[in-house]
């Protein structure tokens, strides 16, 4: 065996990590990555190749085998947004939260009745999933959430405004967190299961954002919004808890995004350095273009072994709060910094929308803000020294 030519990322990873790593590769580089300049033009939503996705169980990665899903192990499944978002990081963050904010509640804390009739249509592609959890004045301070859903007969009327919602413009089944009791604190919470559209969900506007122009990030108005007692995920009360319990893979799945985009952004500044001429040789053998293309190459490389060390440490059950927080604060922070150095590469090519570079940096930016800011993640790090 030549040692020389093996990958050693997949060194140790199972034969499944492997095949859904190199299917996700595949589909990214033949499906996504064609259209994804012109997506970021338009910002049209990627519907086929959402469903590309669903037909090769990526839509269903979290959800059982039983309710039509693929049932991806945690550290595949970071293998396989880092792969799809190197091609387009707005359908990674779609995949994602679609996946993990959508589904995985459900998987984790629904009724079997829940399961049966919601889960197939998510594995399928059929109904999009979003998290509603941020609103106007209250992100990573949770206990300032507004929205309230009011006891009404046998069921609940929820009013209040959402911001910053991936997925909630085209979402087909959304997990609302709501407040039912003013006075109980963290118990005061609750979540509930809807499917759309119904009356009283309102997407007030489509946010023009900076990058990412694929993945929609929405304003929802639940303006009497109506939610059956049958609804009620988990159980009144356990909204707060159910928020918590997808934090730290959340944080992992957004450092393997990062990951991807930086690698990404590594890749092309390679290329380009080798078809550059100044001279009449490539400007890859310049020292200085060398050097900081090894730079980029270590830190994307440490990223990536960190998060997936965190990712196997999740799923062992260990907890991993501190570990989740360091692989995104790292990776995200990293991502920024060889995006950015990947343009330079570039020079003033790097600057034109003709060239993918400038996309990577628009892109990547949103990883240091959304599931915990940078500072977030440095304040868990610190309590957990």
């Amino acid at each position: 065996m030549d040692l020389s030519k093996v990958d050693s990322t997949s060194v140790f990873l199972t034969e499944q990590q492997r095949m859904i790593r190199d299917t996700a590769r595949r589909l990214a580089r033949d499906v996504i990555a064609p259209t994804a300049a012109e997506r970021d033009r338009t910002g049209a939503w990627p519907r086929a190749e959402l469903a590309a996705l669903a037909e090769h169980g990526f839509m269903g990665m979290t959800i059982p085998q039983e309710y039509g899903g693929s049932e991806t192990d945690f550290l595949g499944y970071c293998l396989a947004i880092e792969e799809i978002a190197a091609a387009d990081a707005g359908v990674g963050t779609i995949v994602h939260v679609h996946n993990l904010g959508g589904a995985l509640p459900i998987v984790h804390h629904g009724s079997t009745e829940q399961k049966r009739r919601l889960l197939p249509k998510m594995a399928s592609g059929e109904k999009i999933g979003a998290f509603l959890i941020t609103e106007p004045q209250a992100g990573s301070d949770t206990a300032g959430l507004r929205t309230f859903a009011k006891k009404d007969g046998d069921g609940f009327v929820i009013n209040g405004t959402k911001q910053f919602i991936s997925n909630g413009s085209e979402a087909g089944i959304a997990n609302i967190i709501a407040r039912t009791d003013m006075s109980a604190g963290k118990k005061g919470f609750t979540t509930f299961v809807v499917e759309l559209p119904a009356d009283g969900y309102v997407v007030s506007a489509i946010e023009d954002k900076h990058g990412q122009r694929t993945a929609h990030t929405a304003q929802i108005h639940l303006d009497g919004f109506r939610a059956r007692a049958g609804d009620v995920l988990g159980e009144v009360g356990g909204g707060y808890a159910i928020t918590l319990s997808g934090l730290s893979d959340g944080r992992i799945a957004i450092a393997a995004q990062a990951v991807g985009v930086a690698q990404a952004a590594l890749d092309a500044a390679i290329k380009y350095a080798h078809e550059r001429e100044v001279g009449g040789k490539p400007i890859f053998e310049k020292q200085a273009i060398a050097f900081r293309l090894a730079e980029m190459a270590t830190q994307v490389d440490i990223a990536r072994q960190y998060y997936m060390h965190a990712a196997r440490l999740l799923e062992a059950g260990v907890p991993c709060a501190r570990e989740a927080a360091i692989a995104k604060l790292f990776a995200s922070e990293m991502a920024e910094r060889v995006c950015s150095d990947g343009l330079q590469v570039h020079g003033g090519y790097g600057y034109l929308r003709s060239f993918p570079a400038e996309r990577y940096c628009r892109d990547v930016r949103v990883c240091k803000i959304y599931e915990g800011t940078s500072d977030i993640q440095k304040l868990i790090i610190s309590r957990n020294l």
